[in-house]
C-alpha cells in the first residue's frame, strides 16, 4: 500500500493493518522527514487516545491528516504506533 499527498509518497508498505476501512502503516514505513506532531487527540471508544501529525510536503501543510495511537487497548494492540491517514491522503495499493 502507498500514501501520498501532495505529489510524494509519504508512506509505502506491504503490512498495513485494515481496522474499520483504514489502513495503518507501520511506523518505520512512514516518511517521517514530511511528518510533524501536532497537539491534537482524540478518544475513540475500544481503541485508546489518538494523537495526530500534520503533513508537510512541497511548501504546504495538511493539518492533523495523520492519526496513531501511542498506547492503545488490548483490543487494538496490534495498531499500537501504526500510522493512518485521511483529509485528501490518496491510500491505493
Amino acid at each position: 500500500m502507498k500514501a501520498t499527498w501532495n505529489g510524494e509518497v509519504i508512506a509505502e508498505s506491504d503490512e498495513t493493518v485494515v481496522v474499520e476501512g483504514n489502513h495503518y502503516f507501520p511506523p518505520s514505513s512512514i516518511k517521517k522527514e514530511f511528518f510533524k506532531e501536532t497537539d491534537t487527540h482524540t478518544v475513540c471508544p475500544w481503541k485508546g487516545t489518538a494523537s495526530y501529525y500534520s503533513l508537510e510536503v512541497n511548501g504546504e501543510e495538511n493539518k492533523d491528516a495523520a492519526w496513531y495511537y501511542p498506547e492503545t487497548s488490548e483490543l487494538a494492540k496490534n495498531i499500537k504506533g501504526y500510522v493512518a491517514f485521511w483529509n485528501g491522503v490518496k491510500v491505493e495499493g
